[in-house]
């Protein structure tokens, strides 16, 4: 091969339709997008860097710069095009060589190296638009690229040298803190920290603008109260860097937003910090409700009603036919009375979405013999009630109260050594009164009275165990169960002691915990087991609860208007199909709730 350090190449002025694309260039499959971006970078800037060609048959064969001689093949319609300057290669020789050099080195410019170039171009005065045709890139890269322009040089340096990943940079821009950014980067150099973490250690107390409570006290308000706010460019949220600001003025506005609502009569209005309030909340508060005098819809509104509800639920509803859906809905749902408002009072609270919510209707344990005296609250049949009928029968608590037992028992099948401990303990006497095991009958009951589906449990704790035979020599039967082996006998001692398990609630707890009792493991809610065999006012509250509705929410409308057992076919669906939690979108707060919830009084 020539030495082509001694190699002399020679510029010639060539038109432009003398020259065609050389065999010995190695580039043949090209994007045109971006010869059309190129062209318009000649066309601004004029033809930077030179093509190399080779005299061959036909003409000057391009053996270097194919992109640019397609470029320039779109500008031929300019005069200043029609001839170009050709760097010549003496031989063949030379011109392979020039080909297959410049293929190999051709390489993408570092991300960290567009972020200098790109910035200092923009403070030389250059557009986005500029830039981007300089270097043939799209405006939304070059905005990118841009947006990390002014980050601190040594992380920058930190991305050049591969000790952060572009994203870790990205990361960066949340801070106008320069001090604190380099102090954050020498604890991240090579770490391979995620820039969720980057960003905590940034900006450790900030919140998201999407947070409920910037949503309900508004930017605006927060930044008139003297509250400064940053910005994450890269996920296009606002920050708030002043959380006790925002604190302050949440807690006002919630407290503003009970106030208005006792000016309406209430007896009590009392704001609440979280995010949701169940049915369970309410009872631990020992409150009970009371529900609004409902008002009764014409045969013509009924109608009018459930063809709207319809139409709501299939999102096809116009917003004038939302307004009349909520104009029929407020009538429906009637209103509470000056005398039920003197005994009662509200729950306010925001929800995840930064909505003011309302639960009303609620009386204290103070104000519940008043109540009950004024006709407002109906009388307990059951002493130590909160007033409110459970829904929950006896035969039904019954039921789950054994679905609880075997859930324990089935966990416990897990931990062997814990059994034994057990047995032992009982055994010793040390467990006093209290029993471990039902040793002292022939079962302790796991399976409900009603047979039904969605409880499952460990095939051991349920297979029959056949007696012997009447007559049976015992001996010989002794002895071939011995026979079986200490594995056997093991198996068989651990399988029976996890079905005679049952413990008091104290000892049921420290056990729950040992072996991660879970009663969702063994048991999901659906229409036989549970939903059916309770009441529908029941179902509709656990609706409402379990999707965060209101209750003027056409969903919760809706559904309050079904049959009973319709009731319990859906509440089944949203346990037991993923299509249908999927179909409502549910958040993760949400669908969490549906796969931990159990019946009151489960544990």
């Amino acid at each position: 091969m020539n030495d082509q350090s001694q190699i002399t190449a020679t510029l010639q002025e060539v038109p432009f339709a003398d020259l065609h694309i050389s065999d010995l260039n190695p580039r043949s499959v090209v994007n045109e997008a971006s010869i059309l971006t190129l062209a318009e970078n000649i066309s601004a800037y004029g033809l930077i860097q030179n093509i190399a060609g080779f005299a061959e048959k036909g003409g000057i064969g391009v053996v270097v710069g194919g992109r640019r001689y397609r470029a320039l093949a779109l500008l031929q319609d300019d005069p200043r095009f029609q001839t170009i300057t050709v760097k010549m290669a003496p031989d063949q020789e030379t011109a392979q060589f020039w080909a297959t050099s410049e293929n190999a080195q051709r390489e993408a410019l570092h991300p960290a190296d567009e972020i200098r170039d790109f910035g200092a171009m923009e403070k030389r005065g250059a557009t986005v638009a500029d830039i981007a045709m300089a270097y043939g890139a799209t405006e939304a890269h070059v905005y990118r690229r841009l947006a990390l322009a002014n980050l601190p040089d040594p992380v920058i340096d930190a991305l050049r040298n591969g000790e952060i990943s572009l994203s870790n940079a990205a990361a960066f821009t949340i801070s106008d803190d320069e001090k604190l950014s380099l102090e954050v980067l020498e604890q991240v150099r090579s770490q391979g920290e995620s820039d969720h973490r980057i960003k905590k250690m940034l900006k450790p107390d900030a919140v998201k603008d999407s947070d409920r409570r910037a949503v309900f006290v508004g930017l605006d308000a927060y930044k008139e109260a003297g509250g400064r706010t940053g910005s994450d460019l890269f996920a296009e949220e606002t920050l708030i860097d002043d959380p006790a600001i925002l604190d302050e003025l949440f807690g006002k506005k919630l407290e503003a937003a009970a106030a208005t609502l006792q000016g309406e009569g209430w007896k009590w209005a009392e704001s609440i910090g979280d995010s949701y309030i169940g049915w369970y909340q309410i009872d631990e508060m020992k409150l009970s409700r009371i529900y609004a005098e409902g008002g009764t819809l014409t045969d013509e509104q009924s109608e009018e009603y459930e063809a709207l509800a319809e139409l709501s639920e299939a999102d096809d509803l116009a917003d004038e036919g939302h307004v009349r859906l909520h104009d029929l809905q407020t009538i429906l749902d009637g209103s509470f009375t000056d005398a039920q408002k003197a005994h009662a009072g509200v729950l306010v609270y925001i929800d995840n979405r930064g909505a003011l919510q309302v639960e009303a209707g609620l009386v204290k344990g103070a104000d519940k013999k008043a109540a009950i005296e004024a006709g407002i609250l109906a009388k307990s049949n059951h002493a130590g009630s909160t007033g409110t009928k459970s829904p929950i029968s006896q035969k039904l608590a019954v039921d789950l109260e054994r679905i609880e037992t075997g859930a324990r028992q089935h966990a416990a099948l897990r931990d062997p050594e814990l059994l034994l401990a057990l047995f032992a303990f009982q055994l010793s006497g040390k467990s006093g009164y209290s029993r471990v095991f039902g040793l002292r009958k022939d079962e302790v009951p796991n399976v409900p009275t009603t047979e039904m589906s969605g409880y499952v449990l460990d095939e051991r704790l349920t297979k029959p165990t056949p007696s012997a035979k009447y007559g049976s020599d015992m001996a010989r039967v002794f002895r071939a169960y011995k026979a079986k082996g200490p594995e056997f006998i093991m198996e068989e001692i651990i399988r029976h002691l996890a079905s005679l398990l049952t413990v008091d609630a104290d000892l049921a707890e420290v056990i729950d915990k040992m072996v991660e009792t879970n009663i969702r493991d063994n048991f999901t809610p659906n229409a036989e087991n549970f939903f059916g065999r309770v009441g529908g006012p029941y179902l509709t509250q656990q609706w409402r609860d379990l999707l965060d509705l209101n209750e003027d929410h056409p969903t919760a409308t809706t559904f309050a208007k079904l049959k009973k057992g319709e009731k319990a076919e859906k509440l089944e669906a949203l346990f037991g199909n993923g299509d249908v939690r999927e179909a409502y979108g549910l958040t993760e707060a949400q669908a969490d709730r549906i796969a931990e919830w159990l019946p009151e009084g489960m544990a």
